[in-house]
């Protein structure tokens, strides 16, 4: 049950990204919402087009930023079988809203969820459209218990650190708190707030943890997924502090000449539409560029000059740089969709991909903050899906250090300096907030945004 719940999350959440790339923005103050910008609905679940969903869950959508709990009630988020409107209660936490119906819902039959522009965040913006979503729900009801299936971070822990958890399925928000969600050194409880987005639950300490120290958290069995199972047991681990602060804080990658530039192969660079480079744009030992226009480049084309050639010799010194950073690693594999991460070293013996919902990267209130991921073989990301910066996080901190190749998924949003070995494929529409930067093969564009990052 469990596996056919993340199946279905996996699967899903990118079908919700197809249908609504164009609403989402790319995310570029703490907030996670551009200043002024709509705010937009992140994650569902049910998620868009799900099959199967347990008659008796309840319905979630988190947003981008805090609402005004005012503007989240039974006239703005509303859900109906057909024509017919389904009962039921809504509250709003931290930045989710949860629809509770009144009894199981229908079997084997299609819903829809609706939260229109009623919905306003805490500035009075309101969504830029209603936010639409279906699914059909299955004939039984679900009774399996949900997972924690990680926890961050794990190893060095800054003093500094948000403590979170990730779970196997979405959570009742309301059962997220610190009295099912606690941090203990010793048997000294620490005090902190519990808040809970997407599919993790974070306690963030009132203050500072002290340094070498070991800290116990739990999660208690008052935790309960949309169905109102619980987990089966209490969930605990520990973790100890490093000796400092800054003891595991990244220094940037230093890029030298390459800094300039938004694109940058070894190969070739071909374009297809109306793209916009801001910054320069070149090519060595290559020599071709084509695409320019349409393309548009804020900036200057070096096709296989000397300041090209000077820019690529950079980026290998810079690529070896992020591919030989060790301090305070922390393993990660596979899909990256639906976590907050704080600044430090991320090492993947495999690929990266963000498949299930956004990445927040979290500076924690640290604009000097910086995140570096290494990565053995390829990044991806889903169509639609996107990077978040929050806590005062800047592209210019962010750098995914790629061992073969990367793609950006069609309207999808990322952030961060991509140094890939060998190739960068940007599709229809997809936006960077950094540098595509390829050693050895083709950067490939097709009507995109590029743009280089601030200091």
């Amino acid at each position: 049950m469990v596996l056919r719940k993340l199946s279905v999350v996996i699967v899903a959440i990118a079908l919700v990204a197809i249908a609504f790339g164009a609403y989402i923005l790319l995310a570029r103050t703490p907030s996670g919402t551009p200043s002024g910008a709509a705010p937009t609905v992140t994650f569902t679940s049910p998620v868009f087009a799900a099959t199967g969903t347990p008659i008796n869950t309840k319905i979630l959508a988190t947003f981008s930023e805090a609402m005004d709990a005012s503007t989240i009630t039974a006239s703005t988020f509303t859900l109906a079988r057909g024509t017919a409107s389904v009962s039921g209660t809504v509250s709003y936490t931290g930045t989710t809203a949860t629809f509770v119906p009144s009894s199981n819902l229908a079997a084997s039959a299609a819903h829809t969820a609706t939260i229109t522009t009623g919905a306003r965040d805490a500035s009075g913006h309101a969504l830029a459209v209603n936010f639409v979503w279906g699914f059909t729900t299955g004939s039984i009801a679900d009774t399996t218990p949900p997972l924690v299936i990680s926890t961050s971070p794990v190893v060095a822990v800054p003093v500094t650190s948000d403590i979170s958890a990730t779970f196997s399925e979405a959570m009742d928000p309301s059962t997220i708190t610190t009295s099912t969600f606690s941090l203990k050194q010793g048997v000294t409880s620490v005090a902190g707030l519990a808040a809970y987005a997407g599919l993790t639950a974070t306690f963030n300490p009132t203050s500072d943890l002290a340094s070498n120290t070991t800290y116990t958290a739990t999660i208690t069995t008052g935790a309960k997924d949309l169905a109102g199972n619980a987990l089966a047991s209490n969930f605990v681990w520990s973790f100890t502090t490093s000796t400092s602060a800054s003891a595991c804080d990244q220094t940037a990658v230093a890029l030298g000449s390459t800094a300039g530039f938004a694109v940058l192969a070894g190969s070739t660079v071909t374009n297809t539409g109306a793209t916009t480079a801001t910054g320069d744009l070149g090519v060595s030992p290559g020599t071709a560029v084509t695409g320019f226009p349409p393309g548009t480049v804020v900036g200057t084309i070096h096709a296989g000059d000397s300041t090209g050639a000077e820019a690529i010799a950079n980026l290998t010194i810079a690529y070896n740089d992020a591919a030989g950073r060790t301090l305070c690693p922390t393993t990660v594999a596979g899909n990256l969709g639906g976590l907050t991460l704080t600044p430090g070293l991320y090492k993947s013996t495999s690929g990266l991909e963000i498949s299930s919902g956004a990445l927040t990267l979290d500076a924690r209130g640290d604009v000097n903050a910086v995140f570096i991921f290494q990565m053995a073989s390829t990044l991806t990301t889903a169509t639609g899906l996107h990077v978040i910066l929050a806590g005062g996080a800047k592209a210019s901190n962010v750098f995914w250090q790629v061992g073969s190749s990367a793609t950006l998924g069609t309207n999808s949003a990322f952030v961060g300096t991509i140094m890939a070995d060998q190739s960068i494929s940007l599709n229809t529409g997809a936006t960077l907030d950094g540098r595509a930067l390829a050693r050895i093969g083709a950067v490939t564009l097709d009507s995109n945004t590029v743009t280089k990052p601030a200091p």
